[in-house]
């Protein structure tokens, strides 16, 4: 069941996965709809994990020279002071084992999925941010809000 907050223009908390926060930095097919989340009211959130995979990408598109220093830096710019609230904390260990025998996730989205479940004990509403399927279709069976 895909749970949808009571209006998309509430204040919201939004957890996000680095697809959505990618499709923010490049334009792509999903970036109108990333772009609308990032301008709602809310507290928005990136973890360590999230931070890092985004990193990694911008770094191998600038080495393979598909990204320019000037973007570059705003990409990383945007990524590290834009509106993200950046977490510092991992997933509940029992949780993870709990999802893994659940749900055919890979090894990141699977920790994402169970950062969320966490948090969710102390941020009910809480909104996952996915462009992955897998990882959609396992937070609606986890009954979380996902979106875009």
């Amino acid at each position: 069941m895909n749970r949808q907050s009571k209006s998309r223009d509430e204040y919201s908390v939004v957890y996000w996965d680095s697809s959505v926060i990618l499709s923010v930095l490049f334009e792509d097919a999903h970036s109108k709809k990333a772009l609308v989340w990032l301008g709602k009211k809310g507290i928005h959130l990136i973890s360590s994990l999230g931070y890092a995979e985004v990193c990694a990408v911008i770094s191998r598109l600038k080495k393979g020279k598909m990204l320019s220093d000037v973007f570059f830096d705003a990409a990383l710019d945007t990524l590290t002071s834009g509106p993200f609230r950046h977490l510092n904390i991992q997933p509940d260990r029992k949780r993870i084992v709990s999802l893994s025998a659940k749900w055919p996730l890979r090894g990141a989205d699977l920790w994402h999925m169970a950062l969320v479940k966490t948090l969710q004990e102390q941020i009910p509403g809480l909104i996952l941010l996915t462009l992955d399927d897998r990882m959609r279709a396992a937070a609606e069976g986890e009954e979380l809000t996902v979106a875009p």
